[in-house]
């Protein structure tokens, strides 16, 4: 299935509404001659009923519509492509920015089984690329191009909200926000948290700030800083080595910020907020999957309230690394349990559609835009 929708026009000269604040709006909409309750109008079409169309908004006066259509633009981002994969439960969008620039965004709905609820996340990514360098990774093939604005990130979410709502109806609703998509989110943290903010927010989308989870390489710096945050956001380690030899080569920011650094960091954030560290581990065949590093793992995190999720390792093309057999897998989460560490296997989605972990980069952006568009 595709999605299509218009071009993008050149609009970078125009503000963007999402990515406001309610006192950002408010004080446009001051500037403006407007009441300041012009504002709460706004931001209930924008972040609850995710209308972006300024002549749908009822409530608003004919003159104001007018104005914002001519002199705002509501979402900066607009969908070239979606594909679907596993039944319809995951979507993958290619989505334009007003400068041209693409980036990708996954939702991922999980139906309720046995004791777990029904859960509708999406994945968004923070940067236009990635400057971290993962040789298993495809965003890291790429390089970094340039942060995400604020309403960039909150657009994606509200581009999948109201994409949700088409699917499922008028009550569907995003359950949880992953920041795990291209980029990384902490060196764009500025941003990010802005971002995080509007999404918690009663007069923005609403989201509890627990069900939004940041994924990071492992700025050392920034992790603490986030556990200084009044909102408690939950952490996401991108971890893949058990010793800083190997992860100076997979990760190649360990060589800034060493495993131990790390750790430290998340100690700190985990004294902060009382929340476990959720921690990524790649399995790559006869790379980082041994027992004994299966070993070195739980030594590694004894006595840190931690979570460890081992990743099948998804193919990238240009990648040299493989996937560990699914025995040897088993086995090292039946090391890290036996030590009393929580230890789960993620279960892929999107991979047939390249929208699984380390597989979003934009692929053949230009082939796919003219495809798309005809």
């Amino acid at each position: 299935m595709a999605v299509l929708l218009r071009s993008t026009s050149s609009v970078e000269a125009r503000p963007s509404l999402v990515g406001m604040a309610a006192a950002d709006l408010r004080a446009l909409f001051e500037a403006w001659g407007e009441p300041g309750y012009r504002a709460r109008q706004v931001a209930r079409w924008l972040y609850q009923q995710f209308v972006f169309d300024p002549f749908e908004m009822r409530d608003l006066p004919l003159r104001l519509r007018e104005r914002l259509a001519t002199e705002t633009i509501a979402l900066p981002l607009e969908a070239v492509t979606e594909r679907s994969a596993d039944e319809g439960l995951t979507h993958k969008a290619l989505l334009r920015l007003s400068d041209g620039s693409l980036v990708e965004s996954v939702l991922m709905r999980y139906p309720a089984r046995d004791r777990s609820r029904s859960r509708r996340t999406v994945c968004v990514s923070s940067q236009v690329g990635c400057a971290v360098g993962c040789p298993f990774c495809a965003t890291g093939l790429l390089g970094l191009k340039r942060n995400l604005t604020p309403g960039e990130i909150v657009g994606q979410v509200l581009y999948f909200a109201r994409r949700l709502r088409e699917i499922e109806g008028d009550g569907a609703n995003l359950t949880n926000v992953v920041l795990m998509g291209e980029g990384e989110p902490l060196a764009n943290f500025r941003n990010v948290w802005r971002a995080i903010e509007i999404l918690n927010a009663p007069d923005g989308v609403g989201l509890g700030a627990r069900r939004v989870t940041i994924s990071t390489s492992g700025l050392a710096p920034r992790i603490r800083e986030l556990a200084a945050k009044p909102l408690q956001v939950g952490l996401a380690v991108s971890l893949h080595a058990p010793t800083d030899d190997l992860r100076n080569r997979l990760v190649p920011v360990n060589r800034r910020y060493s495993i131990a650094e790390v750790i430290d960091a998340c100690r700190a954030y985990v004294s902060a907020t009382r929340r476990r560290v959720s921690f990524e581990y790649a399995m790559m065949r006869d790379v980082n999957d041994s027992l004994e590093q299966a070993r070195q793992v739980a030594a590694l995190l004894d006595g840190l309230l931690a979570h460890v999720n081992l990743i099948p390792l998804n193919h990238v093309d240009g990648s040299p690394f493989e996937p560990s057999p699914w025995s040897r897998i088993l086995a090292f989460q039946r090391v890290i349990q036996e030590r009393g560490i929580s230890c789960t296997v993620r279960s892929e989605r999107g991979n047939d559609i390249e929208g699984a972990c380390g597989q979003l980069r934009a692929r053949a952006a230009d082939t796919i835009s003219r495809d798309a568009l005809g």
